[in-house]
């Protein structure tokens, strides 16, 4: 049974509950999750996608930190990312 609760384990790492998707296409980000990661109104996540696990959301600071870890990340997916801007460059 899913629940609204946020489950955390080891690492920092948590389980927020499910969420449903609009007719739209949209879904809401469980508040706790957004207080733990500090997402507000018109914060700009990158929606990252793997066939065997599923989707994943990352900040564009988090993807900044990883680009600078790993360059050769940066130099495949960076032109991919031409054209979005994070919160701040606006």
């Amino acid at each position: 049974m899913v629940t609204d609760e946020t489950h955390y384990g080891t690492e920092g790492r948590a389980f927020y509950g499910a969420v449903t998707i609009s007719e739209r296409g949209q879904i809401v980000i469980p508040a706790a999750a957004r207080r733990d990661f500090n997402l507000n109104a018109g914060d700009k996540l990158l929606v990252l996608g793997d066939p065997a696990q599923g989707l994943a959301f990352i900040t564009f600071d988090a993807m900044g930190k990883l680009f600078a870890a790993n360059p050769l990340m940066a130099q495949e997916l960076g032109p991919r990312l031409e054209g979005t801007t994070s919160k701040e460059e606006k």
